[in-house]
């Protein structure tokens, strides 16, 4: 009987349950989401403790809101071509090592200027985190399932954001600001030692660079022991090659347009987001709210990131670039209602949780959606490239906010203003359909194992 079984890894992934195996690589990644989004938001939450503690006045939180944003697009655009030549797994932990160790270094911080720093340093592993959770779930995920599964797990963001307010409203009363970062960080490092005794290589990217058969077969065999007897290995792609890897293939004359408006849709989608974080405590509190009822309402936003779960489904079932694109411009349409409602806490509340619902779930929708545009050797590049560009309007977000504080901007034109990003979010997803929507094409990369045929 002959032992030369061809397995086709992605085939093998799809033909079988998304057992036990798949779902602690998802609960892995989950966590990693959930504490890139909890540290992420909490300089926001603990803005307005800075202000009273270090007499500080509001434009002066621009630098520290933002430093995070920094690391993030620095940490992100350098991973991501790391991610696709020496491995997921590498890239993870180390990750998440260093934005835990930064998080806590950053608790004993006695000045903004010490606090500015070591906020860029945190954002650099959070930046290297978040692309790399993305690309290995995908990657091991069936395809009939990806976008559902990837958006669920990037739910994890909004979440950890939101339990980072409502930990936040607690902690600081209690124990200061620093508690929360405290928190922030210790949680990271021992993380960092559950990914090191159990998070696999990806399967795909060892299949794509050649990698030792015997470690891809007792991968897949966590998932069926049907591995076992495979010979040879086989990785068949649902996106176009170009014969360029990293960024070369992200770049490249086949994949520009959609990079370019991946880029364009998550800066808006970000923009909004810091925005939103950084600034909502503080521009509800002088609207008239109550500190604590302030930081409460602005929690609401980022737990709407739940409805990612939705969208993924809907992604997987309808076209991805419309389903996303709606999101981005119901977004913007809600972001004019807070505006208008924040004198009657009674609608102020529901309109945050529908702005939440809308901008987080588009957002959190859009790794899938860069995760599936691009093969094996560019997806690590092209999902982090969209985040280090995503973190850009971050950026942006936290100083334009500034500055229209600074021009005297009632809230309504703050909201307003903001809501200009939905739209343009809406507007490069309908360009990238009509430009570049995704094309099967079907091509394998085969690795052999130097068996002879046994008889």
């Amino acid at each position: 009987m002959k032992l030369d079984l061809v397995v086709d890894a992605q085939k093998f992934i799809d033909e079988h349950q998304f057992g036990r195996f798949q779902r602690l690589i998802f609960f892995m990644c989950f966590v990693i989401v959930m504490l890139d989004g909890f540290d992420t938001a909490a300089i926001g939450f603990i803005a307005p403790s800075l202000l009273t503690e270090w007499h500080l006045a509001k434009p002066d939180l621009a630098p520290v809101l933002s430093a995070a944003l920094f690391g993030l697009a620095f940490g992100a655009l350098v991973s991501g071509p790391l991610s696709d030549r020496v491995g997921r797994r590498s890239l993870m932990v180390g990750s998440v090592f260093l934005f835990g160790v930064a998080c806590v270094v950053s608790a004993f911080s006695m000045s903004i200027g010490q606090l500015t720093v070591l906020r860029l340093m945190t954002g650099i592993g959070l930046g290297a985190a978040m692309p790399g959770a993305v690309t290995m779930m995908d990657e091991f995920c069936p395809t009939r399932r990806r976008a559902t599964v990837t958006t669920l797990m990037c739910c994890g963001f909004p979440l950890g954001a939101a339990l980072g307010g409502l930990l936040a409203a607690w902690l600081i009363p209690h124990a200061g600001w620093r508690s929360v970062l405290l928190l922030g960080g210790i949680t990271p490092l021992v993380h960092t030692v559950v990914l090191l005794l159990r998070m696999p290589e990806s399967v795909r990217f060892m299949i794509a660079n050649g990698k030792p058969i015997a470690r891809i077969r007792a991968i897949l065999a966590r998932i069926s022991d049907e591995a076992d007897n495979a010979r040879r290995f086989v990785l068949t792609e649902s996106a176009p090659g170009t014969g360029d890897n990293g960024l070369g293939l992200v770049l490249s004359r086949s994949y520009i347009v959609g990079s370019l408006m991946l880029w364009l849709a998550a800066f808006m989608g970000l923009l909004i987001i810091y925005a939103l974080m950084n600034w909502m405590p503080i521009l509800l509190k002088d609207a008239g709210l109550g500190q604590k009822s302030a930081t409460l309402i602005s929690a609401l936003f980022p737990l709407g990131g739940v409805g990612a779960v939705l969208c993924g489904a809907l992604m997987d079932r309808f076209n991805a670039n419309l389903v996303i694109a709606v999101c981005y411009a119901l977004a913007a349409i809600s972001l004019f209602c807070i505006g208008e409602t924040v004198a009657h806490v009674g609608l102020l509340v529901p309109a945050v949780v529908v702005c939440g619902v809308l901008t987080n779930t588009a957002q959190s929708s859009m790794n899938a959606l860069a995760a599936a545009f691009y093969p094996t050797e560019g997806r690590g590049t092209g999902v982090a490239w969209m985040t280090g560009m995503a973190c850009f309007g971050g950026i942006a977000g936290s100083f334009l906010v500034a500055e229209l504080v600074r021009w005297h901007f009632t809230l309504v034109g703050v909201f307003a203003t903001i809501a200009v990003a939905g739209a343009l979010s809406c507007v490069a997803l309908l360009v990238k359909q009509l430009v570049s929507p995704h094309v099967i094409t079907l091509y394998a990369i085969a690795i052999d194992e130097a068996i002879p045929h046994v008889q």
